[in-house]
Parts: C-alpha cells; structure tokens; sequence
C-alpha cells in the first residue's frame, strides 16, 4: 500500500478536495499503487482497480464496512456489516477477448477499462445524462453537500457514499421500445470502446457498422453479463431482505466512493484533533501527526479533563 500515514493521507484528501469522483478515485488508487502511473492505472480492468481500492480500504479502516439502504418497496431504513474480505476479487488472466454468441452475432470484446469507464461516463454526460461519483453514470444519481449519492444502475455502473448504499433497479428491459436510459447509454458506449470485433452470420462487420446502437439488446445485455462474469469486482451488487416487508433490494457498491467519503470523514476528525492539540500544548501539525492514535487520544482526553 506504500506510504500512507496521516500525513500522506491528508496529503491525498487535500489534493481530493479540488476534484469529482474521477479524480478522487484516481488519486486512492494512486495511494494503493504509488509505483504506478496515471496511465498505467487508467489502463487497468475497472476490477482490477476495485480490488486494489478494496484492499487499502482494509488496510486503513479495517475489514467491517457499514452499510445503510433503503427498502425499495415499503422505505424501510436497513443497516447492515458488510465483510470487506469478501469484496474485490481480482479478474483472472485473459487468453484473448471474450467472446459472446447470440442468435446471428458472434461479438469479441474485451474488458473495459477505468478510462473505457471514464470515456463512457463522459460521452453520456454530455449527451445530458446523469454523471454519478466516480465517474459512472447512474440514473437519478448525484453527489448532493453531504457526499450522499442516490441510485446507479446498468451493467458496471453504480455508486455510492458515505457508507450508504441506495437502492438499484434494473436496467434491462425492452429499451428499443423507448427512448434509452443513461444506463443503457453508457453501457452501449463501453461497448462501442471494447469491442474488438463483429460477425453477422459468419460475414465481418466494417468497422464504421460497429456502434453499439445497432447491436440487438440481447447481444448488448450477454456482453455485459460476460464481462461481469470476466470481471466481477468491476460491479459489486448486494441483494438486501428488507426486514419489515420481505422485499429484497439490490443495491450496487461504489467502493471510491464509500472510501472517499470515510477519508473525508476520517481527515476532519484528525484536523479538529491537531487543532485541540495545538491550541493546547503548542505542538506544530507534523509533531502532533507523529504521535500515535492511542497518545493523540490520551492528550485530547487531558485536554477534556482540564
């Protein structure tokens, strides 16, 4: 996990402060491989990244993550543990691109990447659709003053934050009947980006046919199950029973997300610390930041005790 003691981290909340969910997701995953660069990070398979992001998340907040949702059917408010250890499994090697068969279709692609997602995100955004936190695309999603962020949905694509986790619906559906959703847009984009290549009824497609547009929506939803069988840290999905009703909810986890809202949580807390501290003994930010989090807590608790 490289260097990442109170000051490195500051360092990196700092810095996450003038930046959005692409940025900030950057910037974590930087501290979790300090040896890497930017591009070798955006080139990445997303899970590859999640796992990655999923384990400097043990590594500082430990292996309980808390999760809070909201039953879809009745409202109910549901907290719930979730074991971290479980979470980010790493995409196994891949001999070539994936291939997928369907119907006339034969269609090799292979798995996105953090900048396939980014590119997606952003080619959506500005066709008018929702941008969520890391740079996905969610419908009815946002980032509002808290850091909470509302529902993601589609294949890949989900956020969430400050330990919550809202519900999910699905995007699948009969899409060519109405106008696409977000999520279906983004997913058409990633795979106008991954696609390596297209054969209808054993004869090639050009290369300028190949928008994803004009894949039938079974073809697009197999690709996208493929890739998350490929790939499954790239989209953790929970499925929740309601405890009031029944109901079960799916919820998607967007661990830059959840991570950047505990940082954020974790950086203030520190900055009131050294605050006290110095207000109280004189002692400078890097002196106070050197002590240990059982002797920071012992001189606040002086400091409570007059």
């Amino acid at each position: 996990m490289g260097n990442t003691g109170p000051a490195e981290l500051l360092a990196i909340w700092e810095a996450g402060l003038a930046h959005h969910g692409p940025g900030r997701a950057l910037l974590l995953h930087r501290a979790a491989r300090p040896e890497a660069a930017a591009d070798e990070l955006l080139s990445l398979p997303v899970g590859e990244r999640e796992a990655d992001l999923y384990a400097l998340r043990r590594a500082l907040f430990g292996e309980r993550m808390q999760i809070r949702a909201e039953c879809g059917a009745c409202g109910e408010a549901m907290e719930f543990d979730l074991d971290a250890r479980a979470l980010g499994v790493r995409p196994g090697a891949q001999d070539g691109p994936l291939r997928v068969e369907e119907g006339e279709w034969t269609v090799e692609f292979r798995l996105p990447t953090v900048a396939d997602l980014e590119a997606a995100a952003r080619a959506v955004a500005e066709a008018g659709g929702p941008l969520g936190a890391n740079g996905n695309v969610g419908v009815d999603s946002g980032v509002d003053a808290n850091g909470n962020v509302g529902a993601g949905v589609g294949a890949g694509v989900g956020v969430g934050a400050n330990g919550n986790v809202d519900a999910a619906s699905d995007s699948y559906g009969n899409e060519a009947e109405r106008e696409p959703t977000a999520a279906a847009r983004a997913r058409r984009a990633l795979i106008a980006r991954c696609i390596v290549s297209v054969h209808r009824s054993g004869r090639p497609v050009p290369a300028d046919r190949l928008p994803a547009a004009e894949l039938p929506e079974p073809v697009q939803r197999r690709l996208a199950e493929a890739a998350e069988r490929a790939d499954p840290a790239a989209d953790v999905t929970l499925s929740v029973a309601c405890p009031e009703c029944g109901e079960a909810t799916r919820a998607e986890l967007d661990i830059a997300s959840y991570l950047w809202a505990e940082l954020d949580h974790w950086a203030r807390d520190l900055l009131l610390d050294v605050h006290l501290l110095a207000t109280a003994y004189g002692w400078s930010e890097p002196q106070i930041l050197a002590l240990s989090p059982l002797r920071r807590r012992y001189y606040l608790e002086l400091c409570a005790d007059g």
